[in-house]
């Protein structure tokens, strides 16, 4: 991240924006234990249809980013092969 970024990330507020994307397919993949699971939750709720949050059992929040175990494959194959 360089300096002159810092502006642009302090006035990005995604969820203001998050409307702009309808009527795009939309899948939210968040932990079942993740302590950032709020904020999927949260942008769900904000997001139009269509969407779906997807809740890995047993996973926390960086689990999802590199245990190979319970990176849920199936399910993005399955949202990327009926949507795109």
């Amino acid at each position: 991240m360089s300096l002159t970024s810092r502006g642009a990330l302090m006035n990005f507020f995604p969820f203001e924006q998050i409307e702009m994307i309808s009527p795009r397919p939309l899948l939210f993949i968040a932990g079942e234990n993740a302590h950032s699971r709020y904020h999927s939750e949260d942008a769900y709720e904000l997001a139009g249809e269509e969407k779906e949050l997807y809740i890995v059992p047993d996973a926390g929040h960086v689990d999802l980013y590199d245990n190979m175990e319970l990176i849920p494959f199936d399910k993005l194959e399955s949202f990327f092969q009926e949507n795109l």
